[in-house]
C-alpha cells in the first residue's frame, strides 16, 4: 500500500482539501489526522471491519477500546444510552478539548470498535482539521494515536510515517500539535465520576464541574498491589516505550543531576550512547550524554507538549541507554509522569 501524504495548513484550507480522506474513512480505510493531543489513526467507528483495520495496522490489542471522535454533542444520543447530566456539564465546559468520557454504549456502535465492552469512550476534538474531517466523512471517527502499539505518540506527521507509512492510506498532515499528550480519559458509568487516564483536563478542573471525582488506584505510581488491574484496558500495556532503555530519577534535583552524571560518565566509558532528557533549568548542569531539553520544569505545558519527540528524537539518534529527570505528581505533572512511568516500564531511583 502507498501512503498517500497531504499537507493542510490548519489556519486556512479549504473543506474540500479533506475531500478525499473523507472519501476514504467513507470507504472503510485508514486515516491518520492530527487532534489538539496527538495525531489519531481514523476509521469509520460504526463500520466494524474498518475498525479491526486500526487494530491490524498499530498491532494493538483487540481487548483495547478506541475512542470515537464526534464533532457534536447531539452525537451523544445516537451512540450512548443513559448519558448522565453530568457528562453535558462536562462537554459544555471542556469541549470541544483533550476530554473524553466513557458512556454506556448504544447498540449502533459494534463491539470490534469498544473492545467488546459495553461502554464506548467518546471525545470532541478541539482542532480545525480534526472536526472538520468528522462533519465532512459523515462519520464518527474512531481514533487511537496513529503509531505503532507501544510506541512514543505521534505529535508531528514525521512520526506517523515513521511507524506506518505503507500500513495505512492516507496521512492528513496539519504540523505538530498543541498539548503533545493524549486526552483525560473520565468514566462516567460509575457511581463516581472516576479518572481512568490521566491528562490536560487535570482532576481539580473536572470537580469544580461535578463535584467529587476519583481516581483509578491502578494508575498511581505508588500503588504497591501488583494484582490491581486498571480499569481501562489500555492502561495494562506498556505505553509510549523508545527503543532505549529508560531510567527516571527521582529526589532533590542537585542529587538526581549528580547521579545522572556518573551512570552517564560510566555507561560513555563502557562505549554505550546516552540520553539525557533534562528541562531548561537544568540542561546545563550535565557533563556527558546526549542532552535534549523536554521544556521548562516551571511550565509543565510545555514538558508534555515536547516529550513525546524527545523520546523519538532518541530513538533517531539510537541511545541504548536514556535517563529522565522526573516531576511533581500534581495537576499536569501526574499525566506527565504517567507517561514517563509507562515509557520506562515503572523502572524509578530515588537518589539520595
Amino acid at each position: 500500500m502507498e501512503t498517500i501524504l497531504q499537507h493542510i495548513d490548519k489556519h486556512q484550507f479549504e473543506r474540500e482539501e479533506l475531500g478525499k480522506a473523507a472519501m476514504i474513512l467513507r470507504e472503510g480505510g485508514l486515516v491518520a489526522f492530527p487532534t489538539e493531543t496527538v495525531y489519531g489513526l481514523g476509521a469509520d467507528g460504526l463500520q466494524e471491519e474498518a475498525a479491526k483495520k486500526i487494530y491490524a495496522a498499530k498491532g494493538r490489542p483487540s481487548d483495547n477500546p478506541l475512542i470515537l471522535h464526534i464533532a457534536s454533542t447531539e452525537a451523544l444520543k445516537d451512540i450512548a444510552v443513559e448519558v448522565p447530566e453530568s457528562a453535558y456539564q462536562l462537554a459544555e465546559k471542556f469541549w470541544p478539548g483533550p476530554l473524553t468520557m466513557v458512556l454506556k454504549k448504544s447498540e449502533k456502535v459494534p463491539y470490534g470498535t469498544t473492545g467488546g465492552l459495553e461502554t464506548v469512550a467518546v471525545r470532541m476534538p478541539d482542532h480545525e482539521i480534526a472536526l472538520a474531517l468528522i462533519e465532512m466523512s459523515g462519520a464518527y471517527i474512531a481514533a487511537p494515536s496513529a503509531n505503532t502499539s507501544g510506541r512514543p505518540s505521534p505529535t508531528t506527521a514525521k512520526h506517523v510515517m515513521d511507524d506506518l507509512d505503507g500500513k495505512i492510506d492516507m496521512v492528513v498532515d496539519g504540523g505538530q500539535v498543541g498539548i503533545g499528550i493524549e486526552s483525560t480519559i473520565i468514566d462516567l458509568t460509575s457511581d463516581v465520576p472516576t479518572i481512568l487516564r490521566p491528562g490536560y483536563v487535570t482532576k481539580s478542573m473536572l470537580e469544580e464541574v461535578v463535584g467529587e471525582v476519583a481516581l483509578d488506584a491502578a494508575i498511581l505510581k505508588e500503588n504497591k498491589d501488583k494484582n490491581l488491574k486498571p480499569k481501562a484496558p489500555g492502561m495494562k500495556y506498556r505505553h509510549y516505550a523508545p527503543k532505549g532503555d529508560l531510567t527516571i530519577f527521582e529526589g532533590e534535583m542537585g542529587h538526581v543531576v549528580a547521579r545522572i552524571n556518573e551512570l552517564s560518565k560510566e555507561q560513555e566509558a563502557q562505549g554505550r550512547r546516552v540520553g539525557i532528557i533534562a528541562t531548561e533549568e537544568t540542561k546545563h548542569q550535565y557533563e556527558h550524554g546526549i542532552v535534549k531539553t523536554v521544556g521548562k520544569r516551571s511550565q509543565e505545558t510545555t514538558v508534555a507538549h515536547g516529550l513525546y519527540g524527545v523520546l523519538r528524537d532518541f530513538d533517531d539518534l539510537a541511545v541504548d541507554v536514556i535517563y529522565a529527570e522526573s516531576f511533581e505528581e500534581h495537576e499536569l505533572g501526574q499525566a506527565i509522569m504517567n507517561r514517563l512511568l509507562k515509557a520506562a516500564g515503572y523502572h524509578v531511583e530515588h537518589v539520595e
